[in-house]
């Protein structure tokens, strides 16, 4: 009766997450359609229904208020016109089927052209803009006098930012350009001309605000990147795989161990518990038992034992789906986020390439030794043993110790071939101080 209930659940969930999965078309397009109508709204009210144009020069709440609105609203006219898209074009005829058995209504194609007429209406007037916070340039307000570029200067309260061009406008970074004369000279003369530029200040305000957009986009982005696997991996494991798999599992029929090393560890367990009982009776820490209580409370330590590893064995098969959907929601994230990508590339590269000589030979030797360096060896087999344990595979040691031979060498390699391709190029002098430093 507990089964058949388990089962009933499972059944209802199911089926609701499957209700969901076809609702997802119209709910992504009818968000869609809302977003777009808010940016109808303020034009409305505060635009006499014309264009939102944002100053990307000013400092005006105000300003910075309908800049972030727009920005956020056609952020989730794209995201959820992507999501509908993606969920149509999985959608076949036993999807259809499925609908009217469940009683899901599903999309009518003339309103979906409606609302997609509407929104492609709206949103074309913002076609120029960056919907991952990068600089807003109306060509009917700025013209082309605003440069797509960052300017050497720095002032006090304001930090040094690099000449470089936005990720998307851009292919080259500062491992690929070169010059005639020597950097230092060029910014020299770069930073001259800044200064006598009439409109240093305001390109400078307008420099710090997008590096400061760079930094708030990476850094959620990175957040994102973490916590969305973690959250699936969670969350799937309590409430998709993990009942699912409670339910095929809960049977004393099922097998305890789902390899060798567990089995063996447990014996080890219950051998040692045994001698344990033994000692304690000889020492006279215990009563003295008799063979059949002493049988009693092995078996009953045994029992323990196997609804233990059972829990254990259980858990392992959890982890190997529930860590497939952590893929593919990473995977899914990185897909959709080539901008994000971008950015974050930009961000990492300005930290990078602006830390000082030291620092660069201080993170690299640390990598280094971390990952392909004398004792490395160790935590790479305490990484495979807990990843084979934590997918309830039997530790392969051969397989260890072979990728413990190959790996690191590689890694070692690829380290050595960017210092000496892309480093060596950009800064010699870090290179010089690495060399100093590991000798």
């Amino acid at each position: 009766m507990n089964n058949l209930s388990i089962s009933q659940k499972v059944y209802a969930y199911l089926v609701s997450l499957y209700k969901w999965y076809l609702k997802t078309p119209a709910r992504s397009l009818d968000e869609a359609y809302q977003a777009a109508l808010r940016i109808k709204q303020i034009e409305d009210q505060h635009f006499n229904g014309s264009q939102i144009i944002i100053d990307p020069a000013s400092t005006s709440s105000v300003n910075d208020y309908f800049e972030s609105e727009l920005r956020k609203q056609l952020r989730l006219v794209r995201m959820r016109l992507t999501e509908f898209n993606s969920s149509r074009f999985f959608f076949n005829e036993s999807n259809t089927r499925g609908a009217s058995r469940y009683g899901v209504e599903l999309l009518n194609p003339e309103q979906v052209l409606t609302k997609l007429k509407i929104i492609d209406e709206i949103t074309a007037k913002y076609t120029n803009i960056d919907t991952d916070n990068q600089v807003i340039t109306p060509p009917s307000l700025f013209g082309s006098h605003i440069a797509q570029r960052e300017t050497a200067f720095s002032q006090p309260g304001l930090r040094n930012l690099e000449t470089r061009e936005i990720p998307n406008n851009s292919g080259r970074g500062k491992t690929n350009t070169t010059g005639v004369l020597p950097r230092s000279i060029l910014g020299t003369i770069g930073r001259l001309q800044v200064e006598l530029d009439p409109s240093a200040e305001q390109d400078v305000v307008h420099n710090f605000r997008k590096a400061q957009r760079r930094t708030i986009i990476a850094v959620r982005f990175i957040l994102l990147l973490i916590i969305v696997p973690i959250l699936t991996h969670q969350l799937s494991k309590a409430f998709v795989v993990g009942p699912l798999v409670d339910h095929l599992r809960n049977n004393e029929s099922v097998r305890v161990f789902i390899n060798s090393e567990m089995e063996e560890e447990a014996l080890n367990e219950l051998e040692r518990f045994e001698e344990r009982i033994k000692f304690q009776s000889l020492v006279g820490l215990a009563a003295p038992m008799s063979a059949l209580e002493m049988e009693e409370k092995v078996q009953e330590e045994a029992r323990e034992l196997a609804n233990e590893y059972r829990g254990e064995s259980s858990g392992a098969i959890k982890n190997v789906f529930s860590d497939i959907m952590s893929v593919i929601a990473f995977s899914w994230l990185l897909i959709v986020s080539k901008r994000e990508i971008a950015v974050l590339k930009d961000f990492f590269d300005h930290i990078v390439y602006g830390l000082s000589d030291s620092a660069k030979a201080f993170i690299i030797i640390l990598f280094t030794d971390i990952f392909v360096g004398f004792h490395s060896p160790h935590g790479w087999e305490v990484i495979l043993e807990g990843i084979s344990r934590h997918w309830g595979l039997p530790g392969n040691h051969s397989f260890i110790f072979l990728f413990i031979a190959t790996f690191p060498v590689i890694l070692d390699t690829i380290f050595k071939y960017w210092i000496f391709r892309y480093l060596n190029r950009v800064s010699p002098s870090a290179v010089a101080t690495y060399r100093n430093m590991n000798e």
